[in-house]
């Protein structure tokens, strides 16, 4: 389905809106979020209709693009709610699947193609970051996306050299090649211009077209990137894992302890109506959660000694104990406890950790070259440099964390990040490393001409969350390719009933059966500024008024130089195979 889209009117001056916005933060207290998000209205594009039927694309051949065996397996008109579309599948060999659907009668030459969560293995149209989008809405978009070359979320296709190879990279370059033939021969035209819009792995995804295929799109939208795609499923989840696990095997902390954990860091880092807007300058202190000695196990608003040594570590990710190196760029930031649930804290003891099969999965399949044996488990897997050494090998195929994006820029590609703090899955860290090093290699300027990172307050993996997390991303983006309108703040709105569906990965609360969500509802809408500026409430005005927020100083920049991997944040050759 393609709903959960846009949040500004079609083709609206994002910058003219955004410009507005600050001027009222300045000068009109008295303007609310939503009318200080009110769009300048701009003439829509002209609609470009079919010149053949949609079924005679089953004879388009692809062989150019996909090699022997690439088909069109159907193609015939549909409807995605309410815009009929020409509905196509296929494969690109050996086993990339496709879809890719064309609007009938609302066709404004726009192609966005999507990203996929966890280790995809299917194909869904599922538009994110982009609530209430009119042109989205309005069909205006061709769209497509891909299974990334496998079925199923397992990775066992990562024992096969070519399925690692059209999972690292390969399927989302061939599907937009086939998608834009098919948009050529079903239009008689080609698009104007293109789009990317992904988040957790279809992040991923998004940064490495950026890197390895620059020319594709001219907009993308990268959210809560699995950038760091080898210490992520291996030392990250598999640390989490291990941290709560106590010596009987049984999880430690269990997510009912969580609303105590998760009260205390909201104390201690000065959160504002329930969220923790700042998190990089918060450390907490599980023990001032503990109970008194009288009550060891802990109490109904306390925690035990064991949960709070369990809280810490998984703060603070593992370390390499002989050089005291970290071998995470980061844990889970302080405010994100609630959405731990389900992924490596389990509803109760006896119940299995997500982040165990999320590890034990990448681990024995497509970590290293050489796969350890199937009887491998976590308590195998050593945390050191030693170990992380063996993640170097498949770095340059799997991850996208290349900073080098000078020739996207000279394409004049547009690069919007977007990362929750409070996300579970994969910590905002990775994403405030990337844009440093990006900005570091190419330059402060350079850099602010293509691209911008969003942080948003109290938000979950891909959505979800304490925070609001319902955003417009595809609107400035369209305004920033199309009108060279840059984009400065945003607004993150209260979620609609339709639920982000996390693009493949659990929210706060997924996971496991058996664990029900925490969270409880956000109560605002949220000015974002560009990192590293942040919105702060003035502590006085109406929170629902645009100008009770303030553009604060820029905070510290965060330093790798203490992570083993801080070398994959610099230019290196990308692996084919």
């Amino acid at each position: 389905m393609r709903r959960m889209i846009c949040a500004f009117a079609a083709g609206s001056s994002l910058g003219g809106a955004l410009a507005f916005v600050c001027a009222i933060v300045a000068s009109a207290p008295t303007v609310s979020l939503a009318a200080a998000m009110r769009p300048v209205a701009a003439p829509a594009p002209a609609i470009v209709k079919p010149v053949r039927a949609c079924d005679t694309l089953k004879s388009i051949d692809l062989t150019a693009i996909g090699g022997a065996g690439s088909r069109i397996d159907s193609a015939a008109e549909a409807k995605d709610g309410a815009i009929a579309v020409c509905a196509v599948e296929g494969a690109l060999a050996p086993a990339v699947k496709f879809k890719v659907e064309l609007p009938v009668s609302t066709w404004t030459r726009r192609y966005l193609q999507l990203g996929c969560g966890g280790l995809c293995g299917h194909v869904d149209i599922n538009v994110g970051a982009a609530d209430g989008c009119a042109p989205m809405d309005a069909g205006g978009f061709a769209l497509a996306t891909t299974d990334m070359g496998h079925e199923g979320m397992s990775g066992a296709f990562g024992r096969d050299p070519q399925a690692r190879v059209d999972f690292a990279y390969r399927a989302v370059h061939v599907t937009a090649e086939a998608a834009k033939t098919l948009i050529r021969a079903y239009y008689g035209r080609a698009q104007t211009t293109s789009y990317f819009d992904g988040c957790s792995d279809g992040g991923r995804e998004a940064l490495i077209e950026a890197q390895r295929f620059p020319r594709d799109f001219n907009g993308i939208v990268a959210g809560a990137e699995a950038m760091n795609f080898q210490v992520q499923n291996s030392f990250y989840h598999g640390w989490q894992s291990v941290s709560n696990t106590g010596l009987d095997g049984k999880a430690i902390l269990i997510a009912p302890r969580l609303a105590i954990l998760h009260r205390s860091a909201l104390a201690q880092c000065g959160a504002d109506d329930g969220v923790v807007v700042d998190p990089l300058t918060c450390r907490v202190d599980p023990a001032k959660a503990q109970c008194a000695a009288s009550a060891p196990d802990g109490g109904p608003d306390c925690l035990s000694a064991a949960d709070v040594a369990a809280a810490r570590r998984l703060y603070d990710g593992p370390r390499d104990a002989a050089t005291g190196l970290r071998l995470t760029v980061g844990g889970p930031l302080p405010g994100s406890e609630l959405n731990w649930a389900g992924v490596f804290v389990p509803g109760a003891a006896d119940q299995p950790i997500f982040s165990t099969m999320i590890a034990l999965d990448a681990l024995k399949n497509m970590t290293f070259e050489i796969n350890p044996p199937d009887d491998y488990t976590l308590k195998d897997l050593r945390f050191d440099t030693a170990t992380f050494d063996l993640l170097r090998p498949r770095h340059p195929l799997f991850d996208a964390t290349n900073p080098d994006l000078s020739a996207f820029a000279r394409a004049g590609g547009k690069l919007i990040i977007w990362h929750g703090l409070a996300d579970q899955h994969i910590s905002p860290l990775n994403s405030i490393a990337y844009h440093q090093a990006v900005r570091r290699l190419m330059g402060e300027g350079a850099a602010q001409a293509f691209e911008r990172l969003y942080l948003l307050p109290g938000v979950a993996h891909c959505g979800g969350g304490d925070g609001p997390s319902s955003i417009d991303l595809l609107t400035p983006m369209l305004n920033w390719v199309e009108r060279g309108a840059a984009p400065d703040a945003i607004v993150a709105d209260l979620p609609k009933p339709k639920a982000n569906a996390a693009f493949g990965q659990p929210t706060g609360g997924g996971g496991p059966p058996g664990v029900a969500p925490a969270n409880t509802q956000p109560t605002r809408a949220r000015v974002i500024f560009p990192y590293p500026a942040v919105a702060t409430y003035d502590g006085h005005g109406d929170p629902r008024q645009a100008a009770s927020y303030a553009r604060t100083a820029a905070k510290a920049a965060l330093d790798l130089s203490g992570w083993a991997g801080a070398d994959f944040y610099r230019p290196y050759a990308a692996r084919q195979n």
